[in-house]
């Protein structure tokens, strides 16, 4: 292993927390508006990774496919056929300041996945389920169940020989919720309803979808979509206490982009509430490099409204620049939002100034720094050094390798073999345990090799051996799993040892559309397999998502990005179903295509 002389990096490649890590640490209590015997999620034991994958519009070079992914309506004439992990419908184009809104026909969050499998199945027991159970064709919308009254109900029977009208279809809340044309006041950066009663029955009509809602997927949607309703209606409590439940089943389906919209939405109602800590911590969390740009934009802005509200304007600014940023000024109505925002936050500067300098994000996470690795040249030693250059442990060691969840390991010049320190300095495992090789600890765990060349096993900080040697290389646990090799092949293991991908890939490694790699899987459980020359896609569960087959493989936030023999890129949905003809020359082409379909999803946060 290199020492930190060597320039070794140990960074993690993505600021998210693996998939089943509670964000939010208070037990929620149901609202009471809210039928609590469903209440209790519990995270599934393999969840189905990539649900978030765009629909084809007709008229481009992709396949046409009858349902919309990654949240949105992209293009004309979808099916409402309809699974869990996205936001759209309900989530498009309702946070616009009197531009933006949605039309008539928009449809619920979960209308736009492609997820394979897809939703959870009507029928399910009364508690929220876990793992596979989860799998199956995902429930359609209930246009009959809350919203609107159905105004085209007849009275009573038509008069003889009359022909009776047409009765008008029943409004779906979540339609109803996503046509609402809110507005952004330009001194509170805070959204209002242009009227609250009809925002009331629309409360109404998802309280009534939440009586029948039984999968984890839709009560999260629909909790995390009423306490919308309630903050925007001024009944915060009632909010919060859905928001806080809709985020603990969110996790429970250990999905990326669920979870996000989930932590979001709880941070503005906490926003509202002046709870600025917690609301910004959660907007931090929810930010993933993994998500879509649009999504990652808008999460900016609403951060950026925190930020506003807590006179930290330097850093308000930040982050509506970073949403433009992100959108490259094409989003008309993120634009028109923003020239709001800045119009208050320079009418609130010309009082008071622009406040404290901006945070970092360990900052607002409340991430621990610890010391850092410094050299003496004229020892030729290594010790550490606190955030301010204060020498903290002493100029003592010959290789030193950077903190990682606390704990580091060094090496004294008179060892050939490590020892593991806390940030005092004390030993924690001695180097006579004779480990030649470490990791550093990720999850809990660190990979140790006695003999420096192979058979790698995992222990715990208390040197407890958790996984038995016998690996001739493995990487630090990411998301629960880590990337190992066994008689040259390449599988992942979970945190007890079981294998959940077999060892018989040529290599395992996942290249992101943004240019990162990592070294083992996303956050939504996804990772790169390649198998003689060819590429393919797994998942968490070792379930084959795309069978290896191309040449190059990048994972979109939405979407797999592929390419041909002939060097053309082209682009497979979530269930690896073709997407986008491989006709194009650059991979940036085909990214373009994608972003062009989901042009209406924004999500209600």
């Amino acid at each position: 292993m290199a020492s930190a002389g060597a320039t070794r990096s140990e960074s993690t490649d993505a600021p998210t927390a693996p998939i089943g890590t509670t964000t939010n640490q208070n037990a929620p209590t149901a609202p009471t508006n809210t039928t609590t015997k469903h209440d209790t999620p519990t995270t599934p034991a393999s969840t189905t990774a990539g649900q978030d994958t765009p629909a084809t519009a007709p008229g481009t070079t992709a396949k046409q496919s009858d349902t919309s992914t990654d949240g949105t309506d992209a293009g004309a004439g979808r099916s409402d056929t309809s699974t869990d992990g996205t936001d759209a419908g309900a989530d498009r184009g309702a946070t616009t300041a009197e531009v933006g809104t949605a039309g008539a026909s928009a449809r619920t969050e979960d209308d736009a996945v492609s997820g394979a499998p897809g939703g959870e199945p009507d029928g399910v027991p009364a508690e929220p389920v876990r793992g596979d159970a989860a799998a199956g064709e995902g429930p359609t919308v209930d246009a009959g169940s809350g919203g609107a009254a159905d105004s085209g109900a007849r009275e009573a029977g038509p008069e003889a020989g009359a022909s009776a009208p047409e009765p008008e279809p029943p409004v779906d809340p979540e339609q109803a919720l996503a046509a609402v044309g809110w507005r952004l006041h330009p001194g509170t950066l805070r959204e209002e309803a242009p009227d609250p009663d009809e925002l009331r029955r629309i409360r109404d009509g998802l309280t009534g979808k939440l009586d029948t809602a039984l999968d984890n997927r839709s009560r999260a949607r629909l909790l995390s979509l009423r306490s919308v309703a309630s903050r925007v209606l001024g009944d915060l409590d009632d909010a919060v206490a859905d928001a806080r439940l809709a985020l603990t089943y969110a996790e429970a389906t250990g999905e990326l982009r669920r979870t996000a919209l989930a932590r979001a939405r709880l941070a503005e109602v906490l926003r509202w509430r002046a709870e600025h800590a917690e609301a910004d911590r959660l907007f931090a969390e929810a930010n993933s490099p993994e998500l879509p740009d649009r999504l990652r934009a808008l999460l900016h802005e609403h951060a950026g409204r925190s930020c506003f509200d807590q006179g930290r304007l330097t850093e308000a600014c930040l982050h509506f620049e970073r949403a433009l940023d992100l959108r490259q000024g094409e989003d008309g109505p993120l634009n028109a939002r923003t020239v709001v925002a800045l119009d208050a936050v320079a009418e609130r500067a010309a009082d008071g100034g622009f406040g404290p300098a901006p945070r970092s994000r360990e900052e607002i996470l409340g991430t621990p720094r610890y010391p850092v690795p410094t050299f003496d040249e004229e020892q030729q030693l290594w010790g550490y050094a606190d955030a301010d250059g204060e020498l903290v442990v002493a100029y003592r060691y010959a290789e030193a390798q950077p903190f990682h969840e606390g704990l580091a390991w060094v090496r004294r010049p008179e060892a050939s073999r490590w020892a593991l320190i806390d940030g005092t300095g004390a030993a924690l495992i001695e180097a006579n345990n004779g480990y030649r090789a470490v990791g550093p600890f990720s999850e809990g765990l660190s990979w140790v090799s006695m003999d420096g060349k192979g058979r790698w096993m995992a222990v715990d900080q208390m040197n407890i051996v958790k996984i038995p040697p016998g690996y001739e290389e493995a990487r630090p646990f990411r998301n629960g799993l880590a990337a190992v090799r066994q008689n040259g092949g390449w599988g992942a293991v979970d945190r007890t040892g079981a294998v959940v991908v077999p060892t018989r890939y040529h290599g395992l490694g996942t290249s992101l559309a943004d240019g990162r790699h990592l070294d083992g899987f996303t956050s939504d459980g996804l990772a790169v397999v390649e198998l003689a020359g060819r590429r393919g896609v797994v998942d968490r569960g070792g379930r084959v998502v795309v069978a290896p087959a191309y040449p190059t493989l990048v994972v979109h936030p939405v979407a797999f990005l592929v390419t041909t023999e002939s060097g053309r890129w082209g682009a497979l949905d979530r269930r690896g179903e073709p997407l986008i003809d491989p006709v194009h020359r650059a991979r940036a082409e085909v990214a373009a295509e994608i972003d062009r379909l989901l042009t209406d999803a924004s999500p209600v946060l």
